[in-house]
């Protein structure tokens, strides 16, 4: 199998979703791939790699986080979506900090989660084109997804309007603007502004 920009990986071991997401994914377009566990994803996403990934937190065997961990998600070249049922905020926090390029909650509408999808697949490809030529004391602590949200907040984004941009939820920039905010040792917005422009 060779790389193919319209390809989506769907990990799920629910047959009803990876079926219904399945049929939403082909109708747009997209040529679509379903694991029912987490080694047999693994395998194939190390060999070849799709325009996004759609992963459960929750499945036997390997968890969402521990794929995210074996596919080194913060540098995984797709972006990685992650499902995640309304008492999963904290795990799908953490699936942020391992490479998640953003979290998708249940229950979910067909249109919502095609449009974040082809969100998160615009947002990836602009960033690829792009180099942030942005260094400043501390940088080198951030992520790269970390960077693109902090360029946005000291740009005067709004969480919503940064997200928007960076085709991410508010809630995932939240996540990473603390994260952000502990390594820097920024105490607020305009902190962090400060050290960007190194007059900290």
């Amino acid at each position: 199998m060779t790389n193919d920009a319209k390809a989506i990986y769907i990990v799920d071991d629910d047959p009803a979703v990876r079926d219904a997401l399945s049929v939403v994914f082909s109708m747009e377009g997209f040529v679509v791939e379903t694991f029912s566990d987490g080694d047999t994803f693994v395998n194939s996403a190390s060999k070849t790699h799709p325009a996004c990934v759609v992963l459960d937190v929750h499945m036997p065997g390997r968890s969402g986080i521990e794929i995210l961990k074996a596919l080194n998600g913060e540098d995984y070249p797709a972006p990685i979506f992650i499902i995640s049922g309304q008492g999963d905020i904290p795990m799908a926090v953490e699936a942020i900090r391992n490479g998640a390029f953003d979290f998708i909650e249940k229950p979910f509408t067909a249109e919502t989660v095609v449009g974040r999808i082809n969100d998160g697949i615009a947002a990836m490809e602009k960033r690829q084109l792009e180099n942030d030529p942005t260094v400043f004391e501390g940088s080198d602590l951030l992520t790269r997804r970390e960077r693109d949200v902090l360029q946005e907040i000291t740009g005067g984004a709004s969480n919503k309007e940064a997200g928007r941009i960076l085709g991410i939820s508010p809630r995932t920039v939240e996540v990473h603007r603390a994260r952000i905010m502990e390594k820097l040792g920024a105490r607020n917005a305009a902190d962090l502004v400060r050290i960007v422009l190194g007059r900290a």
